[in-house]
């Protein structure tokens, strides 16, 4: 099958990679894949992985074992980690946190800038005939942020700041903003803050957020320095939400944590199904995040807008 492939040298091709033929697993036909800030961290040595990468998708079951064939045609989404399925972990329902887990396009798995790629039905979510590809497709993306409401008690006058104006720092604020009516998303770049505008989100500049003055802060920037920005915007006793995943090491001060008693939270992926409700009744919008699609022949160009665009699709 053509396919994106990563190589020991950082270095992204188009060739051809097997087909996937992991034992028990449905294959599917990849029909969008979505290039996230983890994704264009990868080609900087993020996770160490080669292969294939990308983890957001959507696709129709080409192909499944006996037990699954009801899963046969569907269109669908699905979670990443692939658990070991009998360690202690998994047995609690933690598979994203097991020891031996392999990962879409991160860990040990071939990744979405494919034609196909494989995973076991009970990773698989159906899409609602209603919810068209090019919303599906962040379902992976808009789990991550309905995690936060899962690990942190969000009400309705929770001061709440995300710090971030890419794609996952827009789709946390429009999950946040079902919760509390009291937030506000600060970035960099007027033009994606502009997006968040038309979202109805209150989206400033970095300098429009008061320090010392949120109850909840979610760093969301995919930048060593996120941590330290969003330590200063916290309250003491509030609740920072640790988001990004940067490749490399960064130094900081750390002192404001135990000094205002301030609690961290890392997040990473989270319930699919919760996101795909969101994406079916509307409540999280994606239409105005997609800046355009591109053919896996045109990576390259489609790479190099992902790094200054809000959201780019392949389409295999």
């Amino acid at each position: 099958m053509r396919a994106l492939i990563l190589g020991n040298d950082g270095r992204l091709t188009l060739g051809h990679a097997p087909l996937p033929a992991w034992p028990g697993e449905c294959l599917i036909r990849v029909t969008l894949a979505g290039i996230c800030g983890t994704d264009l961290h990868m080609l900087e040595g993020y996770a160490e992985f080669t292969g294939v990468p990308g983890h957001e998708f959507v696709g129709v079951v080409e192909d499944a074992p006996a037990a699954d064939a009801q899963w046969i045609g569907r269109r669908v989404v699905g979670e990443i980690n692939v658990g070991c399925g009998t360690c202690e972990r998994c047995g609690s329902g933690l598979k994203e946190h097991c020891a031996h887990r392999t990962v879409v396009g991160i860990r040990e798995r071939a990744g979405t800038f494919a034609e196909f790629l494989s995973l076991p039905a009970r990773n698989l979510h159906h899409v609602p005939d209603h919810v068209d590809d090019r919303a599906a497709v962040f379902a992976e993306p808009v789990a991550a942020a309905c995690r936060i409401v899962e690990q942190v008690v969000v009400k309705a006058d929770t001061r709440t700041v995300v710090i971030g104006d890419g794609r996952l720092g827009n789709l946390i604020a429009q999950v946040l903003a079902t919760r509390t009516s009291d937030l506000v998303l600060i970035g960099r770049h007027e033009p994606k803050l502009s997006v968040a505008r038309e979202l109805g989100i209150d989206a400033r500049t970095i300098d429009g957020a008061v320090p010392g003055d949120y109850d909840l802060v979610v760093d969301a920037t995919g930048r060593p320095d996120g941590l330290e920005r969003a330590l200063e915007l916290v309250r003491p006793r509030g609740t920072v939400v640790l988001k990004s995943t940067c490749h490399g090491a960064t130094t900081m001060s750390l002192w404001p944590v135990p000094v205002h008693e301030i609690k961290i939270v890392g997040s990473r992926c989270g319930p699919f199904s919760m996101a795909v409700d969101y994406l079916a009744d509307g409540a999280v919008k994606t239409a105005p995040l997609v800046a355009a699609i591109f053919p896996l022949e045109s990576y390259q160009e489609a790479f190099a807008t992902a790094r200054h665009e809000l959201k780019v699709l392949l389409q295999p």
